[in-house]
């Protein structure tokens, strides 16, 4: 994007705001942990989900869904359902619509 301010071309940029990274069926999210050397010196880090964005197909609804799921939640989906999985994660407050 360009405007003109006081006789001269201004670029600004457009930033996108980013999803956190969180698992919309589990609610596993980043956890802080320590980077261990050799010598036992310690250095903060983050251990983040494993996380994929499916689109998975709910026939209840006859709609496609994209979900944001690590990969204990794609495992726990493809055991128990699209539907069962979903319920449940609404029902902790791990997802409010899909």
């Amino acid at each position: 994007m360009r405007f003109i301010f006081k006789g001269i071309y201004v670029r600004t940029e457009v930033k996108q705001i980013s999803m956190s990274k969180i698992c919309q069926v589990t609610g596993k999210k980043a956890m802080v942990g320590n980077n261990v050397s050799h010598s036992k010196r310690r250095t903060k880090r983050k251990f983040l989900p494993n996380l994929f964005v499916k689109r998975y197909y709910l026939p209840e609804e006859e709609r496609w869904v994209s979900l944001k799921v690590s990969a204990a939640g794609i495992r726990l989906i493809s055991k128990k359902g699209l539907s069962a999985a979903l319920k449940e994660a609404k029902e902790k407050g791990y997802i409010v619509n899909y």
